[in-house]
């Protein structure tokens, strides 16, 4: 139960955190905006025109791709700096090759789908 204590009290020191954070925020902020902090500001120029800009579907993609592949660099560090211990073996590798080859199997279907190409 000791252990169990520990978390109890880190999750209330951590939601006592949050309270006292939300309330001075609310104690300290003004109380209405007015005048130039309701305008729009982009490096000191007046805004022109609508606030609206498309933006291609190619741009996204290539951002969800990156956050794939940094979230293998997350798995496979840890993995490796733990594997040469004795209670790691060949299902350790099994289950890293087959997150690695889901990888790769993405990496070819943006490939083929012409993802990468930039145009």
């Amino acid at each position: 139960m000791d252990g169990w204590g520990t978390v109890g009290l880190l999750l209330v020191v951590g939601v006592a955190f949050v309270v006292v954070a939300l309330s001075a925020n609310r104690l300290l902020r003004p109380d209405r905006a007015r005048g130039d902090a309701l305008t729009t500001y982009e490096c000191g120029i007046d805004p022109v025109g609508e606030g609206w800009a498309q933006t291609h579907i190619r741009y996204y993609v290539y951002a969800f791709l990156y956050v794939v592949f940094a979230v293998e660099a997350v798995y496979l560090f840890p993995w490796a700096t733990i594997y040469a211990r004795p209670a790691f073996g060949a299902g350790a590798l099994a289950e890293m090759g087959v997150f690695v080859g889901l990888l790769a199997l993405g990496i070819l279907y943006a490939w083929r789908k012409r993802v990468l190409t930039w145009v």
